[in-house]
């Protein structure tokens, strides 16, 4: 077809991302870019229309006009966002004047009441876009949106009940909006198999980290002690607890770091044991997880 091997590679991405879902399901393509202000007001309205319209086959694609330029030009989109709705590999229906959920549920309604859509109710359809939306939301709180990634959740964690890694997401993303008496009812309230899923634990350390959360006047107080006498072993863990929990991991990390070079048996090891729980909070496979645990190597191992 004489295109080149890049063209060749945007092609099967977009046959496996988009192509091969809309041969049963529903797609809803959306065009957009990081710099796109209107692509960033339009993407809350188009996650939350695709979670609730999952359980009837609808599914959410996106593609970065600025990484997939060939894909762009092949639509001939012209302007972001654009938005169509692909079944069996054809545009069937422009989405984009759709801008509110109630626009893009008629047309996705008239759409569906056409279409030998596969409805996504059965519990083995229904898993990959449940794991679908779960990855979303774990970009949209990766990228700092606490928010939008706690609406997402919240709705796939009703969609999925048994789910832990929309229940577990659901927890850091309240955490991370400072609502942890909420996050804590949410844990409160799992069924005991739930609770013991590694995900539910690692957010539970999350929750149990951020209740050490102080102002920033008494945040400074512990800085300022443990830094006036490097010895009190209390005062750097105290300081390390608390800078945690304003977000400062790099801050904790290097105090615990200090700690344990300096002593590791002190308590029992509890800063190390503070340290593995903020792995366990961040995510192992974390790159700041990835570097930290290089340098916790180093002191116990070096």
């Amino acid at each position: 077809m004489g295109l080149s091997i890049d063209e060749q590679k945007a092609v099967e991405r977009f046959k496996k991302d988009i192509v091969e879902p809309s041969m049963t399901k529903l797609v809803v393509l959306d065009f957009w870019a990081e710099w796109c202000g209107p692509c960033k007001a339009l993407t809350p309205v188009l996650e939350k229309v695709a979670v609730d319209y999952a359980d009837r086959g609808v599914v959410l694609a996106k593609v970065n006009v600025d990484e997939e330029q060939f894909i762009a030009a092949q639509f001939q989109v012209r302007s972001i966002p654009t938005v169509y709705a692909m079944f069996q590999g054809q545009p069937v229906a422009d989405l984009t004047q759709a801008r509110t959920e109630s626009q893009l549920g008629q047309m996705l309604d008239q759409l569906l009441e056409k279409l030998p859509v596969e409805a996504g109710s059965a519990e083995a359809q229904a898993q990959p876009d449940v794991a679908q939306f779960v990855t979303m939301a774990e970009e949209v709180l990766a990228e700092g949106d606490a928010a939008r990634a706690l609406g997402i959740f919240g709705q796939v964690a009703e969609m999925a009940p048994d789910n832990a890694a929309a229940h577990a997401g659901l927890i850091r993303a309240l955490v991370a909006v400072g609502q942890p008496q909420e996050a804590r009812v949410v844990l409160d309230a799992l069924e005991p198999a739930l609770k013991d899923d590694p995900l539910i634990q690692a957010a539970a350390s999350a929750l149990e980290l951020a209740s050490t959360k102080v102002d920033e006047g008494e945040l400074q107080a512990l800085r300022s002690a443990a830094a006036e006498n490097p010895g009190d072993m209390d005062a750097g863990l105290a300081f390390a607890e608390a800078a945690y929990a304003a977000n400062l991991r790099d801050e904790a990390a290097e105090t615990l770091l200090r700690m344990i070079n300096d002593d590791r048996d002190w308590n029992d090891g509890a800063a190390k044991a503070k340290l593995l729980q903020i792995f366990e909070a961040v995510g192992l496979e974390d790159p700041w997880v990835v570097a930290t645990r290089r340098q916790l190597s180093r002191i116990l191992f070096g």
